[in-house]
């Protein structure tokens, strides 16, 4: 098997407890579960997924850009058989099996099963309460605007607001701050023409506009930081945890590491007063075409949507889709999942911005590094961005 998790995430944990059930349950079978990252599975996935001496199971990343181009090219099996027979479709539903599914052209919403996650992810604001506190900054803000006037009052402190990056490899943050601005302002409507490529974007209409004209802002004004074109992920994280930011935007695949890591008192909340939130159900397990166990590869899914795997995955802060929320101790945690499960309920994700296209989160870094560095503007982004997503748009759907 192949994936790319953290083996601190919750998830990593659960997964290595879902190891010692398999074998235990598969006596003579051991399972080899190898990790790559992130970036080194996207760029290699054809090359892994094509030959003949293949991983059993995969974990890939959602979306027509990446999960929709593997299942097109037949490089991943159809599960929908497995998803009837085992039931996942009743444990993987609603928004979080939208990218699980996807058509022959690779685009998703409908079709095939071709992967099944087993978390759910939201985006949220990581925060410093020691530094909220010596700012003077008793409650959580409630609306953007207000968000904005505690970051004045933590950049006179001389604290960076937001911990963030802007690297081309691994430096998401400042997508998802971008991302989460828009987000904050659009509809379901219009979250769901774009991403599933169903019907017009004016990228120069709302909520494009405005949340990157804002985004371009807290650049100027410095709520981001300074000089983020050469850090990763990885290195705002630790900025975040070494006292030098107030706030990190992440998602859960962070949690567990903060809790015990921070050294201070933290918390968290999604961007406040938002229409939608950053998320979607986590990255996928797939089987590739050319796999010799498939039957094992089925039973593996199985087990890491099994009770125990999934109720050890909340209890770190995993957000499980198969779990018990009711049987996670920690305040924190518990209220952490029942956020999650709220955003569910409500369909009040905007997922992320990169699915839709083919080389959208390559084009999307690029352009987030050239605005952190000032050699982009939010007109120039906004000219660009319409034109890579039509072109892609027009790929994806034969036009």
């Amino acid at each position: 098997m192949l994936q790319y998790e953290n083996p601190r995430s919750a998830q990593g944990q659960g997964w290595a407890r879902a190891v010692e059930i398999f074998e235990e349950e598969h006596p003579g079978v051991t399972v080899d579960l190898q990790t790559t990252s992130f970036d080194a599975m996207r760029q290699n996935a054809k090359i892994t997924l094509s030959g003949a001496d293949v991983p059993d199971v995969v974990e890939f990343n959602k979306g027509n850009a990446d999960g929709g181009q593997l299942a097109a090219q037949g490089l991943l099996d159809p599960l929908t058989e497995q998803v009837e027979q085992f039931g996942w479709d009743e444990k993987v539903t609603g928004s979080m099996a939208s990218f699980a599914r996807y058509d022959e052209n690779g685009n998703a919403g409908s079709g095939e099963w071709y992967g099944v996650p087993n978390i759910g992810e939201y985006v949220m604001l990581y925060y410093n309460k020691e530094i909220f506190r010596g700012v003077g900054i008793d409650e959580l803000p409630t609306s953007v605007t207000e968000l904005e006037a505690d970051m004045d009052a933590i950049l006179e402190a001389g604290y960076t607001p937001i911990s963030s990056s802007a690297s081309t490899s691994q430096g998401f943050n400042q997508m998802w701050v971008w991302y989460s601005l828009v987000s904050a302002e659009a509809s379901r409507q219009q979250i769901d023409d774009f991403m599933f490529l169903s019907g017009d974007v004016d990228f120069d209409a709302e909520p494009w506009r405005s949340g990157t004209e804002r985004f371009q802002e807290w650049i100027e004004k410095g709520y981001v930081g300074e000089d983020l074109a050469g850090l990763n992920f990885e290195q705002a994280t630790v900025n975040f945890l070494q006292g030098d930011a107030a706030m990190l935007i992440w998602n859960n695949g962070e949690f567990d590491r903060i809790a015990n890591d921070s050294g201070f008192e933290w918390g968290y909340f999604t961007m406040p007063g938002a229409n939608l939130t950053m998320g979607s159900s986590g990255h996928l397990w797939g089987v590739p075409a050319n796999a010799r166990n498939k039957e094992l590869a089925y039973d593996w899914i199985e087990t890491t949507l099994s009770p125990e795997v999934q109720n050890l995955i909340g209890s770190k802060g995993g957000l499980p889709l198969a779990g018990d929320t009711d049987t996670i101790d920690d305040p924190l945690i518990r209220d952490f999942t029942a956020r999650f499960d709220e955003l569910v309920a409500g369909d009040e994700f905007s997922f992320y911005p990169d699915y839709p296209v083919p080389g959208f989160l390559d084009f999307i870094q690029e352009n987030m590094q050239a605005m952190s560095n000032g050699n982009q503007d939010a007109d120039g982004y906004l000219t660009d961005l319409q034109a890579f997503y039509d072109e892609g748009k027009a790929f994806q759907t034969g036009q």
